[in-house]
């Protein structure tokens, strides 16, 4: 039980995760009160709770989320928890204000005047859902519960007699029975070619946009009409897209036939000329239109739920490269080819036949891993025609293999790619390739959950999930949605946005005072511009946060950075905390565990993977994955935990 009768509680961030540590105290609460006592919650956090910094209300409506309406929510849709007591998911929420605008303004009923459950939100209407959410908690807070919130940064948290001493930014301090870290996304420091471009910048009077959250950068600050350097196609990106073109007054229009997914681009003038580089070349794939956040017509044979037990029965500890990705690689496969078979007959000789002989080959259990992708090659170079062959790991890579004598031909082939790609994700579940993906996100699902607490060996998670996995998949299924490729596509016809080009490199010319950036398989000079932006947020590794709170508690040897050996036997730092999971409590310096002291979200990064997504609220139809509200079980645990239940 409780170390007084008054037990008392720090949430260290108010953003979902603080919140859902919230919300589940308060449930637990309600459910199981110990007779004659009160809790004491304290939520600290410089930004308004609920939203906290990434969700705020009040930023542009051009930062879309990247999942569906119907996807997300902050309360637990599990009768094996405590029940909420108030609250639902954010579709569910959507339809109650699409009818009651209540505490909303004239841009967010605007907003959900047209927003249907399979359309793609803003984060600002999402920030609203969930400060409109903490304010019905509040107002059912439960008897002896006291909530008090304190707008400023927790910068330290030291252990007293059994309880933490917490000081805040302010001068406040708390003395609790309990603390919460739920950092969320914190700001870390330059690496070493980052600093040179500061410090260039500093000097030269070049401008220099280090990685950041979109919502905190003055997107003002950028030149109209100038060359800009843009370094990264992920998500990030799209945010610097949308703020220096529709940000600045341009239009997207539909051009030829209504809902043919083509678009044109009207420029108000006031547009920089976007010059766009990434690893690959190329933006992420956009996201398939789907009814469900998985395909309905993907069903995993290989990489199921049943498969991974089959592992944990045996005693095995799977390695990903060697157990978990040929089964994925499987499904993938299937997907595509049952999809082709549908889909586009006539691209196969006997379709009836190749399903079923591609099925036997398939079999983990009739092949060696030796033999098994060599099997399948044989089989489909018999009865595919060549051009609706899949090349998987191709797909994550359009440009590779291939060079170009402009950028202007680059430009050329990167809006094809981007063309193709959106009508693909129309064609929704009826594409073979959107399909193939639909199987890797999927598979990801079930991934998470091996993957936990030590699921795999650090040498697969180093080499194999971390190594390769990630970016490959990240790249293929956590794109944008499609609409964000028809406007850049559109934005490319328009000439506001041409590429450098794959395997970029980056550069300064001091005596001509320019940013550079050349790709090797682009033969043209390099791309100029006197402005360069990051399209990143600031890494995710503890290592490296600029954290007063973090780094006070490494540096009393409360907590440590996991480290993980590689295959060679060497250690490697990891990105996140290292911690004692269910609850997640971290170690300390010494290796022994810090009581009362409990991690949620991003900083247990080296024990979850994916942990960055939100919880998924159960799907109106189809499977429900046991990762999808992971980190609201989480939450539970850390509650029940400090309430001693």
């Amino acid at each position: 039980m409780a170390k007084s009768q008054i037990n008392r509680v720090a949430l260290l961030g108010a953003g979902p995760r603080g919140t859902s540590v919230l919300e589940r105290l308060l449930a637990n609460w309600a459910a199981e009160r110990p007779e004659g006592t009160s809790l004491q919650i304290h939520v600290v956090d410089p930004y308004p709770a609920g939203s906290g910094h990434v969700w705020q209300p009040e930023q542009s409506r051009l930062y879309l989320m990247n999942t569906q309406a119907f996807y997300p929510t902050l309360i637990p849709e599990d009768s094996g928890l405590a029940a909420p007591l108030a609250g639902g998911s954010f579709d569910q929420w959507r339809e109650a204000r699409r009818s009651d605008g209540t505490g909303l303004n004239d841009a967010e009923k605007s907003e959900l005047a047209t927003l249907d459950s399979h359309d793609f939100p803003s984060r600002a209407l999402y920030g609203r859902y969930l400060r409109q959410t903490l304010a019905e908690l509040l107002d059912r807070l439960p008897d002896g519960v006291e909530v008090t919130f304190h707008e400023t940064l927790a910068v330290a948290a030291h252990p007293v007699d059994g309880m933490f001493d917490v000081e805040l930014a302010d001068g406040g301090r708390l003395t609790v029975d309990s603390v919460v870290l739920a950092l969320g996304h914190i700001e870390s420091r330059l690496n070493p070619e980052q600093k040179s471009f500061k410090r260039a910048a500093d000097e030269l009077g070049l401008l220099y946009f280090p990685p950041a959250p979109p919502a905190d950068v003055d997107w003002q600050a950028v030149p109209d009409n100038e060359p800009v350097l843009v370094r990264g196609m992920g998500l990030n990106f799209f945010d610097v897209m949308g703020q220096l073109t529709e940000g600045r007054g341009g239009k997207f229009v539909e051009a030829g036939a209504p809902g043919a997914g083509v678009l044109e681009y009207r420029a108000s003038g006031r547009e920089p000329r976007i010059i766009a580089a990434s690893r690959r070349g190329t933006p992420y794939r956009a996201k398939a239109g789907l009814e469900g956040y998985y395909p309905s017509s993907v069903t995993m044979r290989y990489l199921t739920e049943d498969a991974v037990d089959r592992f944990r029965a045996a005693g095995i500890q799977p390695g990903f490269d060697h157990d978990l990705w040929p089964l994925l690689h499987r499904d993938a496969l299937w997907a595509y080819y049952s999809t082709l078979a549908r889909s586009q007959p006539a691209a196969i000789k006997d379709p009836a036949q190749f399903l079923t002989d591609l099925e036997d080959a398939l079999q983990p259990h009739a092949h060696t891993t030796a033999n098994w992708e060599s099997d399948v090659e044989i089989l489909v170079e018999k009865h595919v025609v060549a051009s609706r062959r899949l090349n998987l790991r191709g797909l994550a890579a359009p440009l590779a293999g291939r060079t170009f004598e402009s950028r202007r031909d680059l430009d050329a082939a990167i809006t094809a790619y981007l063309d193709d790609d959106a009508r693909r994700s129309a064609l929704g579940e009826s594409d073979p390739v959107k399909m193939a993906i639909g199987a890797l996100h999927t598979g990801r699902a079930i991934l998470k959950t091996v993957v936990a607490d030590g699921g795999i060996t650090d040498e697969s998670w180093l080499a194999g999930l971390r190594g390769w996995f990630e970016s490959f998949v990240e790249g293929l299924a956590s794109g944008p949605p499609a609409l964000r490729s028809e406007q850049l596509a559109a934005l490319a016809r328009a000439g506001v946005v041409s590429f450098v080009g794959p395997d970029p490199k980056f550069s300064v010319d001091r005596g001509a005072k320019v940013f550079r950036a050349a790709s090797p398989w682009v033969h043209e000079g390099p791309a100029e511009a006197r402005t360069l932006i990051e399209a990143m947020s600031p890494a995710n590794r503890v290592g490296i946060n600029i954290s007063p709170l973090l780094e006070q508690l490494m540096s009393d040897g409360l907590v440590r950075t996991k480290i993980m050996m590689s295959v060679e036997g060497t250690p490697m730092q990891t990105t996140g905390l290292d911690v004692e999971p269910h609850p997640y409590r971290p170690i300390a310096a010494n290796g022994s565990i810090t009581e009362n002291l409990y991690v949620l979200g991003l900083q247990l990064s080296a024990s979850q993977w994916g942990n960055a997504i939100a919880a998924e609220a159960r799907p109106r139809s189809g499977r429900a994955y046991a990762s999808g509200q992971r980190t609201l079980r989480d939450a539970d645990e850390i509650a029940r935990s400090i309430l001693g239940l």
